[in-house]
This record gives structure tokens, C-alpha cells and sequence, in this order.
């Protein structure tokens, strides 16, 4: 027997001849003070984002790949990392080849052992999507998986975040309980506010310490 197996065991030999606590969970704890009016819901996790020195544009959901481009072209950088695995990858490589944009797409279609001196320190950004924003504290929600591995948002100087504003929810509970969380969660999940930051024992915030130097949220107005 594991010693896995000698852990589970004893913890439910532990259990017997015990009744399970009555669930006294009240939803309104998590809910009730971070709730808004749905047109507030942008306003509020803008102005939170910003105050972490996050750059956010809203534009129309189609026109996305024309902003990915300008903000590259922006920064003089030549080269974004992309999942091609993904409907918003194809958008993205159909646009590039239409546009004749000169910037290299680098997919990510490989194990990242087999191109790490590549990813670690040749790659200036990279575009993902999100599953959704939380305007009570200004965050993203990324579901990393097989097509979108969480180095894509972690590595790059440059991360381009593409968030639906459909899918901003009041808060945090919310968006699990409407995305069914509970039904399966991946190895990781991420709460992105702003770039990389870290502060010393002095109290002095630094950016781009360990991760992203910059974020840029892409707010697409779907409807």
C-alpha cells in the first residue's frame, strides 16, 4: 500500500462515528458588498487597473488584432507569441497575413523544454484571452490549459490580455458560481491586477521585477 493510500485511510478511519456540520454558508458574506450596476462594472475595474499602472483600451471585438498591432509597432517590438491551438490564435494569424503585419507571430506549440532559451529571452510579448474580469478588486481571471500554457502570461516583457465585457462579474464568487468552477478546475489558475510587481523591505514598489513589465487589457465590446 502507497503511502498515499496509509494518509487517506487514516484520515477516514478519523471520521468514523462522525456527522457532517450542517453547511451554514451565507452567500451574502462575499456578495452583498461587492456588488454594481452592471454599467459600473467597467468604470470600476478600469480605474482599479490603471491605479497599478495597467494600460486598458475598449474597442469593438472585431478590431482587436488591429490594436495588438498598433501597440507592437507602438513599443517597436518584432515579435508576439500567440496559442494557435485557439479561435482567437486563427483570428490573429488570418489578420497578420491580410495586414501583411511585419511583427513574427511565435507559436506556442511545443513542450517548453524543447525552446526555452527561446521563450525565456527572445520573446517580447505575448496575447492570451481571459474567462472573465472582476470589478470589485480589478482583476483578470486566466484559465490556463494544454493551447495556453500559463508561461505565456507570466514570460513575456509585454502581456496583451483580451477580456469580453460580457464577462466582467461583480466579484469573484460571482464568476465562479455563473462559470461552474466547481464542475472542474485546472492545475492553475490566475488573478492578474497589474505587471509584475515587488517591494523591498523599505517599502518601494518596483515594477517588472518577475514577470511582465507591462500589461495591456483589451476590453472588447461584444455586443
Amino acid at each position: 500500500m502507497s503511502a498515499r493510500s496509509n494518509i487517506l485511510n487514516k484520515l477516514r478511519a478519523g471520521l468514523a462515528g462522525t456527522t457532517p456540520r450542517p453547511d451554514e454558508f451565507d452567500e451574502g458574506l462575499v456578495t452583498r458588498p461587492w456588488q454594481y450596476a452592471p454599467e459600473d462594472r467597467i468604470t470600476r475595474l478600469r480605474s482599479l487597473m490603471e491605479a497599478v499602472q495597467t494600460e486598458v483600451h475598449q474597442l469593438p471585438a472585431a478590431q482587436w488584432p488591429e490594436k495588438v498591432l498598433a501597440l507592437l509597432q507602438e513599443r517597436g517590438l518584432n515579435n508576439l507569441l500567440y496559442a494557435p491551438g485557439t479561435a482567437h490564435g486563427q483570428v490573429l494569424v488570418n489578420y497578420w497575413q491580410q495586414a501583411g503585419a511585419k511583427p513574427e507571430l511565435l507559436a506556442y506549440d511545443r513542450p517548453v523544454d524543447d525552446w526555452k532559451e527561446e521563450l525565456f529571452w527572445r520573446v517580447q510579448a505575448s496575447v492570451t484571452s481571459t474567462v472573465g474580469g472582476i470589478a470589485a478588486t480589478g482583476s483578470l481571471a486566466l484559465w490556463p490549459d494544454r493551447h495556453e500554457p500559463r508561461l505565456m502570461s507570466l514570460l513575456p516583457p509585454l502581456h496583451i490580455a483580451l477580456l469580453n465585457a460580457s464577462e466582467i462579474e461583480d466579484n469573484l464568487y460571482t464568476m465562479m458560481q455563473k462559470q461552474n468552477w466547481s464542475a472542474g478546475m485546472p492545475t492553475n489558475l490566475l488573478l492578474v491586477s497589474g505587471p509584475s510587481k515587488t517591494a523591498d523591505i523599505e517599502q518601494v514598489l518596483a515594477y517588472g521585477a518577475h514577470g511582465p513589465k507591462e500589461l495591456v487589457v483589451l476590453i472588447l465590446e461584444d455586443r
